[in-house]
């Protein structure tokens, strides 16, 4: 597994370097055989060092945990334990489904765009209806089954995934609702 050990305007010692690369590829290793790279980033907010970890597995999900703490190795232990347990869920989740993927996940291109906010309350009426693209990118959508794109979306802690369904291939949404649900955009659904 590949390791990149870096921190934000804090110097990240051989020592911790070693403990992270020990530690850490224990952790994934007891329930991934098969990680490809891991990302750990510690950084300082006034008296508490952060820590953020982001594992790719080869199955083509990422899981991600941040810790915090009032030492840098308590930081990184509270991020590997979050870890552990999101890995651990996963594991479990992909037993209980009677199904491995065999294959790594397929993902498909697509353009993505960065808009300019509103200035601020004060303004009215903006002079054009056409939004001020800021940015232009490319990123990834994956094609996964909609369990697997609910798995993702908790491993990654984000509030919404865009992904291709495996089953219509339609790009469909699954997002955390307000009420600690999930909600399941999909489109093709109502044709």
């Amino acid at each position: 597994m590949r390791y990149k050990i870096s921190g934000r305007q804090i110097d990240v010692g051989d020592a911790l370097q070693t403990h992270v690369k020990a530690e850490l590829g224990q952790t994934v290793e007891k329930y991934s055989q098969r990680p490809t790279d891991a990302t750990v980033v510690f950084s300082r907010n006034a008296y508490e060092f952060l820590c953020e970890a982001t594992v790719h597995l080869s199955t083509g999900l990422t899981a991600s945990a941040k810790g915090g703490a009032t030492e840098i190795y308590a930081a990184f232990e509270a991020c590997r334990e979050k870890m552990d347990k999101q890995l651990r869920r996963y594991k479990r989740r992909l037993k209980d489904h009677h199904r491995e993927r065999s294959e790594p996940v397929e993902f498909a291109g697509a353009p993505m765009y960065v808009l300019a906010a509103n200035e601020g309350p004060e303004e009215s009426e903006p002079e054009s209806l056409q939004p001020i693209i800021i940015a232009e990118m490319e990123t990834k959508i994956p094609s996964l089954s909609v369990g697997e794109a609910v798995m993702q979306m908790e491993l990654a802690g984000a509030p919404l995934l865009v992904f291709r369904n495996e089953k219509n291939g339609g790009v469909n949404v699954v997002h955390r609702r307000d009420d600690g649900n999930v909600g399941w955009i999909d489109p093709s659904a109502s044709s």
